[in-house]
């Protein structure tokens, strides 16, 4: 069988690249294309304070979440939860804010920070926080998604990120189980940055947190049954909180694009013609080389790490249509297959130098040279509901219970998991604190080493992972990433010791 490579097919997708490859997160070109240009200065990315930015010619009207800036090993801030009064396409509406702003300020710290977070809910449902993808303790007051703030209550969390820990963009979210789409949705989420020990030298960075939400008159839309069921899409896709932004760059500028996938269900397939994007990884994983790419394809919960050289003209950013299965006679999800303009860049002006493309080399291991310890099967499925009301969402034919272990796993195991999915809808799979090392999706090997925490599971398909239980331990979950399907009970327990 052909592996999988980043050069010829879509690698990690869903049903619409199923007849290709068994799916695919990107797009690789066959060109290559350009070649190393001089070293130039780095313009500093965005400024570490409390306030965003505000537009002006260097950033184009694209705004930022504002900055908090780890000091001495050690970030200390306050998050709260409240309901807000934002502006959206440019109408005053209400939305769920952290600190008010829609995002949540970004948190940028460096390997072997602590982080010390006062939480504050000023919801009328409980609530909680989970740091997506940091590697961290899940147990106490680290990433505990088992903790339930009430309205009105708070929780002290803290975080310490070991000396190794990987450089990334992460994110945080509510993952209070019933609540977590809901509260994803109507906009509670901001990112978190590990920066480099080496520096990646570029013209400028730039942070795109894409999400999207709808509205019933002023207030956020709540979902119904059946948009539950297919996990629910708004019809207003923003950027940093914003619709038809514009960002303005100079031909020839390099610029490092932080990409989070902040949607709740929705797929994105990113492209940008007339740009040179070179990806240099997807969630907290680096590719050996930069590779060239024409789109980018991120699953809900998914990161992207991009570098775009900037070419004379306009181009817009858009994510295109993607169909990620349906439900039999309830049919298809009518928004999954749209696509949006997300925002427009304008490159014009005098030519710059761009720094040369320099990226330092992962230490990633690979699994596959390593011999696994154990091996185990999860099934995804979903099935009429219980009294034939709805719909089921299962794992290993049971709904998530707070008191059932579905995995134990002794701890400094290495281990193949393989991921079916009986249903006929896609469904990405997450696994909090331990990465996966993606081996096969949907019978196609998959060439290279990439890692992700989540990871594509084709309708009536299959994926292959290897993970390694090794330095932290405890009790945490591992689900389906279209939340509103996590919320209706496709989630697992999983415990090492």
């Amino acid at each position: 069988m052909e592996p999988v490579t980043r050069r010829n097919v879509l690698i990690l997708g869903g049903v619409a690249a199923a007849a290709l490859a068994g799916g695919g997160l990107i797009l690789w070109s066959e060109a290559q294309r350009g070649e190393p240009e001089p070293q130039a200065t780095p313009t500093p990315g965005p400024s570490p304070t409390g306030t965003p930015p505000a537009p002006d010619a260097d950033t184009g009207t694209l705004v930022e979440p504002a900055v908090l800036q780890s000091s001495g090993g050690r970030l200390e801030l306050t998050l709260t939860a409240a309901l807000t009064e934002v502006v959206v396409a440019g109408r005053q509406v209400r939305a769920l804010t952290f600190n008010g702003s829609l995002p949540g300020p970004t948190l940028r710290v460096r390997p072997g920070d602590r982080i010390a977070l006062a939480f504050r809910s000023e919801l009328d449902a409980p609530t909680n926080l989970h740091t997506h993808g940091l590697v961290v303790s899940p147990e106490g007051n680290s990433d505990n998604v088992f903790v339930m703030i009430e309205p009105g209550a708070g929780f002290d969390y803290e975080y310490e990120l070991g000396d190794d820990h990987p450089p990334g963009v992460f994110w945080y979210h509510p993952h209070h189980h019933g609540n977590s789409a809901e509260q994803l949705f109507r906009g509670l989420y901001g990112a978190i940055i590990v920066e480099d020990d080496e520096p990646v030298e570029a013209t400028r960075e730039r942070l795109l947190i894409v999400s999207d939400i709808a509205f019933d008159g002023d207030d956020v839309h709540l979902a119904s049954a059946p948009e539950r069921m297919l996990g629910r899409e708004g019809d207003i896709v923003m950027v940093n909180g914003q619709v038809g932004a514009t960002l303005l760059a100079k031909p020839g500028e390099r610029e490092r694009w932080r990409i989070v996938n902040a949607c709740s269900s929705r797929y994105l397939r990113l492209r940008l013609d007339g740009q040179r994007m070179q990806l240099l990884g997807v969630d907290a994983g680096r590719y050996a080389e930069p590779a060239d790419v024409d789109q980018i394809e991120l699953l809900p919960g998914n990161r992207a790490d991009v570098m775009v050289t900037a070419v004379e003209g306009t181009s817009v950013l858009q994510t295109l249509p993607f169909d990620r299965g349906g439900m039999g006679m309830l049919g298809r999800p009518s928004s999954a297959t749209t696509g949006a303009d997300l925002l427009t860049m304008t490159v014009a002006g005098a030519a710059a130098t761009a720094p040369n493309l320099a990226v330092p080399l992962p230490t990633t291991r690979d699994l596959r040279t390593e011999q696994m310890t154990g091996s185990r099967t999860i099934t995804l499925a979903m099935g009429p509901g219980r009294g034939g009301g709805g719909m089921s969402f299962t794992i290993d034919g049971r709904e998530w219970d707070l008191d059932r272990i579905d995995a134990e796993v002794a701890a400094g195991a290495l281990e193949e998991w393989t991921i079916v999915n009986a249903s006929p809808m896609d469904h990405p799979f997450h696994l909090h604190v331990w990465p996966m090392q993606v081996i096969e999706v949907a019978g196609q090997p998959v060439s290279g080493t990439d890692w992700r925490d989540v990871v594509p599971v084709p309708a009536r398909s299959r994926t292959v992972v290897r993970i390694a239980f090794e330095g932290i331990t405890g009790k945490t979950v591992f689900h389906c990433h279209i939340l509103d399907h996590e919320d209706l009970g496709m989630m697992g327990n999983v415990r090492t010791s």
